[in-house]
């Protein structure tokens, strides 16, 4: 007997892998490196069969979005004290997966991995992303630092499979727990670049096509932005007969702090331009008319900023850490992270000569590659491998 297409489509829907995500803020729009990798990542598996539910942390969501492109969403609630509120959204996010029946839990980053044995105890199939190694940020204290050191170690010792977005971290599990069996090296993507120009926007943050430098990134101590806006500031002081050149930070902080709100009052005495959190036309906008992007970070996984500016063909200025050193620039892109004489002198070099385009490789940074990757690993789970 010939079933009805409709029921066909029912129960081809029921037989689909269902994938619970937990470990980030939330899609759509919200700001952070692992925020924009599940926004690109996630509706490309769903595109590839897969059901696929997101789960949210309520803090940071500014919508009441059920689904978005394909993705199915859940909020939950999340404590506002910054230090629990990873672990606490991630115990709470792992038993709605429980309770969702989902065939794998993906737990993205080393602080909700430290819930990883739990899922494991709940007879869970888990997928863990190493991202990098948080603890290196400044902004943590002792007892953070050692809860994410303790979370990198539970998600590598009890995770199903690992996949690390670098070399780096890579040799870095490898090192620490000899964690090698079913680590999967799977790079931060990047998409394809929308040039365009946006003369109205332009004239209203007063900057002009290819007389500014770019940073852009949220505002956290370790992106060392200020030492941007100080060595940028250096630069001017030397060459007070270019006014036309300007220094443009497009970001923000998630909850303001001592550090963000010292780094814009730095930059508003010094005509540092600020656009706030941006997206779409006017990043893109930003994007494709800078003189150079410069990434001054002292801690980085795979900096999906950095790939991003890199597929608009700008150049770039970046510190030396080895999750830059990763990308394979030339050597005169790179500056001693913390010198800012260094990389104000590296501006100046830049402003000197004319306007560069550069043709980067970026074949390797290809979400759909990516995605079709990561659902490999999603399918070993599910034949038992």
């Amino acid at each position: 007997m010939r079933l009805p297409r409709r029921k066909l489509i029912e129960i081809s829907k029921s037989n689909r892998m269902k994938i619970v995500v937990t470990g980030t803020r939330g899609i759509p729009n919200i700001m952070g490196g692992v925020e924009t990798h599940c926004e690109e990542l996630f509706p490309r598996i769903v595109s590839l069969g897969f059901d696929v539910t997101l789960i949210r942390r309520s803090n940071y969501v500014h919508d009441d979005l059920k689904e978005w492109k394909g993705v199915k969403l859940v909020t939950l609630p999340s404590p506002k004290k910054k230090s629990f509120e990873a672990i606490i959204h991630t115990f709470r996010a792992i038993n709605r997966a429980k309770k969702l029946g989902a065939n794998v839990l993906h737990v993205h980053a080393i602080g909700p991995a430290l819930l990883v044995p739990y899922a494991k105890l709940l007879g869970m199939k888990v997928v863990f992303t190493h991202h990098g190694p948080d603890y290196d940020r400044d902004k943590w204290g002792f007892a953070a630092k050692t809860i994410l050191k303790l979370g990198e170690r539970m998600g590598c010792m009890f995770a199903d499979d690992v996949i690390v977005i670098s070399n780096v971290i890579k040799n870095l599990i490898a090192k620490k727990y000899g964690r090698t069996k079913n680590v999967h090296l799977i790079y931060n993507g990047v998409s394809e670049p929308e040039i365009c120009d946006y003369p109205e926007y332009f004239n209203e943050l007063g900057i002009e096509k290819g007389k500014y430098v770019l940073g852009m990134c949220r505002f956290v101590p370790e992106k060392n932005l200020h030492h941007l806006v100080k060595a940028f500031v250096k630069w001017k002081k030397a060459h007070t007969d270019r006014a036309d050149i300007k220094l443009v930070l497009a970001g923000d902080t998630d909850f303001e702090d001592e550090y963000s709100l010292e780094l814009k009052q730095m930059a508003r005495d010094n005509g540092v331009v600020l656009t706030g959190f941006i997206k779409g036309r006017k990043l893109h906008s930003l994007l494709t008319n800078c003189r150079c992007y410069c990434l001054p970070s002292s801690h980085e996984g795979l900096p999906i900023a950095l790939l991003e500016a890199m597929s608009y063909g700008v150049k770039v200025v970046v510190s030396d850490i080895p999750a830059n050193l990763e990308v394979g620039l030339p050597k005169e892109d790179y500056f001693n992270c913390g010198n800012v004489d260094e990389l104000s002198e590296k501006l100046g070099k830049i402003f000197e000569a004319p306007l560069q385009h550069v043709d980067y490789d970026m074949s390797k940074y290809d979400w759909n590659q990516i995605a079709d990757e990561v659902s490999n690993v999603y399918k070993s789970l599910k034949n038992g491998n």
